[in-house]
């Protein structure tokens, strides 16, 4: 499983949410998906102006985490 540990990143660089927002040109709804760890996925323009704005590398909010599942894999089995 992948964890985005943005609000990590954004406390380190005390970077408010809406801060970030402004400076990236992505909405807060959409920045606060990703903050939750409910994004399906991130486009790589996406990432490269996060990481721009937070100076800092992929590896700094992206994180993998082996035989975790996410919530859409457990509630994809609780189907079955």
């Amino acid at each position: 499983m992948i964890v985005v540990n943005l609000d990590v990143m954004m406390a380190k660089r005390k970077m408010s949410l809406g801060e970030l927002s402004e400076r990236v040109g992505i909405t807060l709804a959409n920045l606060s998906i990703l903050k939750n760890n409910r994004a399906r996925a991130i486009r790589f323009s996406t990432l490269d102006a996060i990481c721009r704005a937070l100076d800092c590398q992929p590896s700094d909010i992206l994180e993998y985490i082996p035989g975790a599942e996410s919530e859409e894999e457990k509630d994809e089995q609780s189907k079955q």
